[in-house]
């Protein structure tokens, strides 16, 4: 655990929660809207997290909504903590990346599937790097130049993925 006592995905929720309160099912749409591209999280780490944080004072919970959805408000204290969590070393990426995993157990896989891992993989990556390129656009509009520099990651990313692609022995 980071010095501030909070891991990423906690964090992530902490920031997202600097735009108001929110409940989990929204935060989670915030997630994806603002960080999937770069940045995985799943539901059920969002609501494990949430009442962690919650227990921690990070978060507080405000009045039950319609189907007894719950909001929650970022604290003085989780403002603090988030602080924290931003001036520490981030750390290392994790490359995980299913498809070069398959690539290296190629030599198993029948030309046929590899082939059709290929195809899938190039369709995903053209997709998510027009979507990511529409959402750099609409950051750039909207003059949000941090999101826009977070999200040239992801096309990068996607760039780089379509690059390789081309030359991954699959054939």
């Amino acid at each position: 655990m980071a010095e501030s006592g909070v891991n990423p995905t906690a964090a992530a929720l902490l920031g997202l929660l600097h735009e108001g309160p929110m409940t989990g099912g929204q935060l989670m749409a915030a997630a994806e809207r603002r960080l999937a591209p770069y940045w995985s999280m799943t539901r059920s780490q969002v609501y494990r997290e949430l009442p962690v944080l919650a227990e921690r004072g990070f978060v507080r919970l405000g009045k039950p909504g319609p189907r007894m959805s719950q909001p929650y408000a970022i604290t003085a204290a989780g403002k603090r903590t988030f602080s924290r969590w931003l001036a520490e070393d981030p750390g290392r990426d994790t490359i995980r990346n299913p498809i070069a995993l398959r690539v290296a157990f190629g030599q198993l896989h029948s030309p046929t599937q590899l082939k059709s891992l290929q195809a899938a993989a190039n369709e995903y990556h053209t997709e998510a790097l027009a979507r990511v390129r529409e959402q750099v656009k609409n950051a750039k509009k909207e003059g949000d130049t941090y999101d826009a520099s977070a999200l040239e990651f992801a096309v990068a990313y996607h760039k780089a993925a379509l690059s390789w692609l081309k030359s991954a022995p699959v054939g």
